[in-house]
């Protein structure tokens, strides 16, 4: 999802992130060599317990070395699905769940064992699918170690590094895999940024194709339009905000412009997933939760929200993309959308772009499966890419 930026007149560089509780399992910790270790490096791998909703599919959770957005090493995690009947280098997706979460609980990782219906419906199916053509599945928590939610730009990262990972993994059979991304709306936002990251930060990936839905292109934008007015989503607007002070702390001192108020308020969500999030944000709006209620603009503030905006980003995909939304979709800024699909077209990038008129944002997910799946069949098939440019 999206993020609200707050700005106040008595921000000061002083603040210090609210911190998710560590998580207590070691496996997560990044290695004391961690320096020393190239982006991808696997860093250490744990055969996990199947799963019910993935019937016959084995699964690996893989520990990987990324980069934050500060150019430091930070250990991040995939959980790699193996279908029953794997062929050596047949292909891999690269699933950008949607992770609204402040807590490391929230990670897909853990989320898989928790028997939560936010993991499980509605891409089960859809996953179960690719499963069933041959293809591996990744599902990275793309939030990183810190649960930075809304800091797309990382996830787009850990997004690449943890498909290199994967290809490093030899009893994965993986190393020459045709790759595909896809993800929708907060998976969707990594899913875009590893797009348009891939030709710079890892070029040596065979991308065939990404599939992006319901993005937050532009955190911004959307950030003025949740933030105030008691939208349904400040929940995960605040929560977004958090987030990103824990990416960009010394740049978005977010909680020196909060009053008493707010500070209980992000101290409450700290560690929450997606429901608790909503809840939360219920009937609040950003102008109760400021100091003296001045909501000026605060340049670096709004910077580390600009540069998580991929519709800003100058970068191109070098892949054929396809990308779907709902055109009242009340949640994400379309305009962006839109601009970002027209500057792809005009730098030759083939995108085939489909509406799903309805007014929910996750019913415009479900719509859009059917023909995210076929699209991805034909990429992986070496079919022609479509385009309506």
């Amino acid at each position: 999802m999206g993020a609200v930026m707050v700005s106040a007149g008595t921000v000061t560089a002083s603040a210090q992130p609210v911190w998710p509780n560590p998580d207590p399992d070691p496996f997560y910790a990044a290695p004391a060599d961690i320096g020393s270790k190239s982006n991808g490096d696997v860093l250490g791998v744990r055969p996990m317990p199947g799963l019910w909703f993935f019937p016959g599919a084995k699964v690996t959770l893989v520990k990987f070395r990324s980069t934050n957005s500060a150019g430091k090493p930070i250990a991040a995690t995939t959980t790699v699905l193996t279908p029953l009947l794997h062929r050596a280098d047949a292909p891999l997706l690269s699933f950008q769940h949607i992770i609204n979460g402040l807590g490391t609980q929230c990670a897909i990782s853990h989320g898989l064992y928790a028997n939560d219906p936010n993991f499980i419906v509605p891409f089960a199916p859809a996953l179960n699918v690719a499963l069933q053509r041959g293809w591996s599945v990744a599902l990275p928590d793309h939030l990183g170690p810190n649960s930075a939610y809304g800091a797309a730009k990382l996830g787009g990262k850990i997004t690449l590094d943890g498909i290199r990972a994967a290809q490093r993994l030899p009893e994965l059979s993986l190393g020459k895999s045709p790759v595909a991304l896809s993800g929708y709306s907060g998976g969707g936002m990594a899913t875009a940024w590893a797009a348009a990251l891939a030709p710079k930060y890892a070029p040596e990936l065979n991308i065939v194709g990404s599939a992006q839905g319901g993005v937050p292109m532009n955190l911004t934008t959307m950030g003025w339009a949740i933030g105030h007015n008691k939208h349904p989503a400040f929940g995960l607007g605040m929560a977004a905000v958090v987030g990103l002070e824990r990416e960009y702390p010394d740049r978005l001192p977010m909680s020196s412009a909060l009053n008493d108020r707010g500070i209980a308020a992000v101290n409450a969500i700290a560690n929450s997933c997606t429901n608790d999030l909503l809840a939360k944000g219920v009937g609040h709006d950003l102008d109760e939760y400021a100091k003296d209620f001045v909501l000026a603009n605060d340049p670096k503030a709004w910077a580390v929200a600009d540069e998580n905006s991929v519709e800003l980003y100058d970068g191109v995909p070098e892949t054929p993309i396809f990308e779907w939304h709902s055109p009242q979709d009340n949640v994400i800024p379309l305009d962006a959308i839109i601009k970002t699909n027209r500057r792809y077209c005009n730098a030759g990038v083939k995108v085939q772009a489909e509406l799903y008129p309805t007014p929910d944002h996750l019913t415009a997910a479900e719509l859009g499966i059917p023909s995210m799946l076929n699209w991805l069949d034909g990429r992986f098939r070496g079919v022609p890419a479509p385009s309506n440019c």
